[in-house]
């Protein structure tokens, strides 16, 4: 029985180089927010909800989770444990009840302000080792990768993801 002959894989793993680059950086963050009480989840809602702190309507709970990059189901559970514990509040869209708008505490945002300095930190330390040139580097190829990605094109012989339609059938 002969082996059946597989394609190279001539490049490195890209997601779990990334994965692995992404808890790099969060082993020297999750201390901080262990000491806050945080789960990784919790501080990811908190981060975008102090970056929209000034937006006076609050966020909707569908932009939260694509921002938080949490599924509907995930965040519903993280919402709820934040908001029995004083971190954030929940209300009815004025302009659409059917929809559930979030805003971030006093108390949410005081962990914001205090894992900022900390978070800050770390990434000055990664700037002087990397240089702000490096450093200015690797963002641009990130976000040069997430909209590349994103883009919906394919490279030849690349299989679509969709989920298929009743008009597919």
């Amino acid at each position: 029985m002969s082996a059946t002959p597989r394609a190279p894989l001539v490049h490195r793993n890209l997601p779990r180089l990334l994965l692995q680059a992404r808890e790099s950086v969060m082993a020297h963050t999750r201390p901080s927010l262990r000491e806050q009480g945080l789960s990784d989840q919790q501080w990811r809602v908190l981060r975008v909800l102090g970056e929209h702190a000034d937006e006076p309507g609050g966020m909707e709970t569908g932009r939260i989770a694509r921002e938080a990059f949490l599924l509907g189901p995930s965040l519903t559970g993280v919402l709820s444990r934040m908001e029995r514990d004083g971190l954030i509040s929940r209300s009815r869209c004025p302009d659409d009840a059917r929809r559930t708008v979030v805003r971030a505490t006093a108390e949410g945002l005081q962990k914001v302000q205090t894992l900022a300095t900390t978070i800050e930190a770390h990434y000055s330390w990664v700037e002087s080792r990397l240089g702000k040139a490096g450093l200015r580097q690797l963002y641009a190829l990130l976000d040069e990768l997430i909209e590349l990605e994103q883009t919906g094109q394919r490279p030849p012989g690349a299989v679509e993801n969709r989920t298929p339609t009743p008009t597919d059938a």
